[in-house]
């Protein structure tokens, strides 16, 4: 009797405590926002979140307002959604509010990478000397030249031949972008281990397309390893799957590439004199591929998809590639060299930027997450306020928040290539809600400190496949009076949604 008391008591302290854990006893407080913490312990909302985070968030709004927390997954997160107030997040100290613990978890639970305590540091560092000014322009030139080995084949065949090609959107936009992008970043074959340059090409050829369909079964994968829901089968194929792909991008592989470029190198390099293991190399390795091509495929899909939906928008599109290429002292024809799309030219195309633009108000999603480091009062526009408890995560979800609210941006749903261009064809930057500037009127690459490092790599590649693409080539859907395809649900805050479908289009040469 003596020992039962005190293993009652531990037991009870015990139940105590995991109940805690699970939230069952976390309270709304006098000035917090709404509190909704779902039926089931710990894990709250986060099976219908995973599922369509969309729809949840609406929902979730409708019901509380612009401000609300929520339990997923054993994490309180609020969510911010008044676009006149996202200054209050963005420009937060990071004393307060802090992205790396979240992007450190998230790596760790995707990728098996465990981060260092200043790899956040370095890698805006090095994306700054390698993704932008004379850093983007070198790595323009070997993207151009990736894309021109990936597609002059399928070129020289169409030019063969006057009949139309067939093939699926979604996959002939996600498959060459990615592996042209993946050469470009992580090296080429050399000419000297694979005795001359066409025999190093036709390596690079069939290495990028075999990575790409293991990719692409990862990617499939990476919204339920983000939220943690994966069945005990997907766990496993996932594993599979990351193992198989770090080997391709394994360091010993790397080092015996050509042209690598300083962004890969960089990181390869800082992580290697720091003694961390192969092995996490390598898998960091992998982040990297994700981070760099899980969007901008899926995002030229849906660039060229709209593009062949409006041809007002086709037209003008094509009417200012025509110009820039005549400009350039250059034409498209048949048995003529290919065309050299540099640097400067990707400037001079501010009708393909709204375009572009556009598709990414349209169809990227990313949920904005921020780790509350001490309690804080979140100030809204109209005056409110709100305290938030440390420990928390604060969030955001332009999407619903900014792209498609109606007041900044008329017919929200619809596709509009001149949305972000002046009547005078400047780039337009002013919108307005109430009456009032709206500030972050467009947010596909985040923003503050967590906005993506290589957005404009990314732009750069995605117009350079679009250029190439419309230059070369007629393109027209298959069934043109098809529906846009819906989203992937699951792709929800996730990046550039994915189609529910593939879509057929069509294509022959110009020339």
């Amino acid at each position: 009797m003596g020992l039962l008391l005190p293993l009652l008591l531990a037991l009870l302290s015990c139940l105590i405590g995991g109940l805690y854990l699970l939230g069952v006893f976390r309270r709304h407080r006098p000035g917090e926002p709404p509190l909704d913490k779902g039926l089931i312990p710990w894990l709250g909302h986060v099976l219908e979140f995973s599922r369509n985070a969309f729809k949840f968030i609406e929902m979730k709004k409708q019901k509380h307002g612009d401000v609300f927390t929520v339990l997923l997954g054993g994490c309180y997160i609020t969510f911010l959604q008044d676009p006149l107030s996202l200054g209050a997040f963005v420009k937060e100290s990071r004393e307060k509010l802090d992205f790396r613990p979240f992007a450190k978890q998230l790596v760790q639970r995707v990728f098996g990478y465990v981060s260092g305590e200043h790899d956040h540091t370095f890698l805006r560092a090095t994306s700054n000397k390698n993704l932008q000014g004379e850093g983007l322009k070198v790595l323009s030139q070997a993207m151009m030249d990736n894309l021109q080995n990936l597609m002059s084949r399928e070129i020289g065949s169409a030019a063969d031949e006057s009949s139309w090609k067939e093939d699926g959107l979604f996959m002939y936009s996600y498959n060459i972008l990615f592996r042209a992008s993946y050469l470009t970043l992580y090296g080429n074959a050399s000419p000297k281990s694979e005795e001359g340059e066409e025999k190093a090409k036709e390596k690079d050829r069939a290495e990028s397309e075999a990575l790409f369909k293991e990719f692409r079964k990862f990617d499939q994968l990476s919204p339920k390893l983000a939220y943690g829901v994966l069945s005990p089968r997907e766990r496993l194929e996932a594993k599979t799957l990351r193992e198989l792909i770090c080997n391709t991008l394994s360091v010993q592989k790397m080092k015996m590439k050509n042209e690598i470029s300083g962004w890969i190198w960089d990181m390869h390099q800082y992580r290697e004199e720091n003694g961390m293991k192969e092995s996490m190399i390598n898998r960091y390795m992998l982040a990297l591929l994700w981070a760099s091509q899980g969007n901008t495929g899926p995002a030229s899909f849906w660039l060229l998809l709209f593009l062949m939906k409006h041809p007002e928008a086709m037209r003008a599109v094509k009417e200012e590639i025509d110009k820039v290429l005549k400009e350039s002292g250059q034409e498209v024809r048949r048995g003529g060299p290919s065309i050299n799309l540099t640097f400067e030219m990707l400037k001079e195309t501010p009708i393909l930027d709204s375009a572009l633009e556009e598709t990414l108000r349209l169809c990227v999603a990313p949920v904005i997450t921020r780790v509350v480091l001490q309690d804080m009062t979140l100030k809204m526009a109209d005056g409110r306020e709100y305290i938030i408890r440390k420990g928390d995560r604060l969030a955001m979800f332009p999407y619903s928040a900014v792209h498609i609210d109606p007041e900044i941006h008329p017919d929200p749903h619809s596709f509009k290539y001149d949305r972000f261009l002046n009547p005078d064809g400047s780039k337009k930057t002013d919108f307005y809600k109430n009456g009032q500037k709206v500030k972050f009127h467009s947010m596909p690459w985040g923003s503050g400190v967590s906005m993506c490092a290589g957005r404009f790599f990314a732009s750069s590649e995605i117009k350079q496949l679009v250029f190439l693409v419309l230059a070369y080539f007629e393109i027209e859907l298959k069934n043109p009076e098809e529906k846009i395809p819906e989203f992937d649900f699951s792709r929800w805050g996730m990046g550039t949604m994915h189609p529910n479908r593939e879509v057929q289009f069509r294509y022959r040469p110009t020339f």
